[in-house]
């Protein structure tokens, strides 16, 4: 379950980084929003899968309530998922 985990993370924070500095500003500066849509549903998809995912790992793992709160805050900062990847499910 682990490395599919990582790969959704991956995935979760690589489209969140394209919808929050590619997809929005060319939706909001050259009024184009097809971006926001189009990455919209896959980012969406992924950030539900990610949290369940952070829940089953986290309980297989025996996540404390501290790491736990941090894998799932990752989910909502640029760049978090790439941090909770290095520090946590690296093995």
């Amino acid at each position: 379950m682990l490395p599919f985990f990582r790969v959704i993370a991956l995935l979760e924070g690589v489209s969140y980084i394209l919808l929050l500095f590619i997809a929005t500003p060319v939706k909001y500066f050259m009024n184009e929003p097809k971006y926001v849509k189009l990455l919209g549903m896959p980012h969406g998809i992924l950030f539900i899968m990610y949290i369940i995912l952070a829940v089953i790992v986290g309980s297989n793992l025996k996540w404390n309530n501290k790491t736990m709160r941090t894998v799932l805050l990752a989910s909502i900062i640029p760049f978090g998922t790439f941090y909770v990847d290095k520090k946590f499910l690296k093995q």
